[in-house]
């Protein structure tokens, strides 16, 4: 007896299912100790520039944890996701606020996605605001907290998120900012970038604008009060 169309259809379901599981493991594995040598992201904003007539940039350099100075991730945290070391990846608190704000009409409230959820979607997703999107977005979360630690999802997250137009990565950012290495950012310097990844296309590090000195200041308050960010 032939199959019916929808069992055809619910197993090539299964199977696609099966397979998207089995490589999302993998590449999140793979991850773990290899690095991310390019994102869809920046195949996409390559395609935008390439549409729009725009000079093709994509600089991005890959260096270890330990060759970023540290006051970078203590700058991200405290400008980003002050609850990083904290949460399994999605910070509740957070998520409830912006409900709340949400429900009350407030438009400019800033959203709850933390360091864990950004660079899930950065490695392994496209932007958007789909509910599908964010599905993807909270599984490779709950992947990248299991299988990685927060060392790692930080050297992952400051290596491959856009720091300005077609800059990604703070190897990169710390060049074409401030013309240093990513180990030698001053505490001002790390803020300054903290401070534009809101929009790192709209916004920039330096010069920085009225805004984006107002932000280093408030950044660089937060770090002084945090002290210092320790991993291990």
């Amino acid at each position: 007896m032939k199959d019916t169309l929808g069992k055809r259809i619910f197993r090539w379901i299964w199977k696609a299912a099966a397979w998207f599981v089995g490589l999302s493991f993998f590449f999140v594995i793979f991850f773990r100790f290899v690095p991310v040598p390019v994102t869809p992201l920046m195949f996409i904003r390559c395609g935008e520039q390439l549409f729009s007539g725009q000079e093709l940039r994509l600089k991005h350099d890959w260096v270890s944890i330990d060759q970023i100075s540290k006051n970078l991730p203590l700058a991200v945290v405290c400008s980003e996701d002050q609850n990083f070391m904290n949460h399994s990846g999605f910070d509740m608190k957070a998520i409830e606020r912006s409900i709340d704000a949400s429900k009350r009409g407030n438009k400019r409230v800033r959203g709850a996605s933390t360091i864990s959820q950004q660079t899930a979607k950065n490695v392994f997703l496209w932007p958007g605001r789909s509910w599908i999107r964010k599905g993807f977005e909270a599984y490779f979360t709950v992947l990248i907290e299991f299988v990685w630690n927060k060392e790692r999802i930080m050297e992952v997250y400051l290596n491959s998120i856009e720091m300005g137009n077609g800059i990604y990565g703070a190897e990169s950012a710390a060049r074409f900012y401030f013309n240093t290495s990513a180990q030698n950012l001053s505490r001002s310097q790390a803020a300054a970038i903290a401070a534009v990844l809101p929009n790192p296309r709209k916004y920039i590090a330096n010069p920085p604008s009225p805004y984006v000195q107002g932000r280093i200041g408030w950044i660089v308050s937060q770090m002084n009060e945090w002290g210092t960010l320790r991993f291990k």
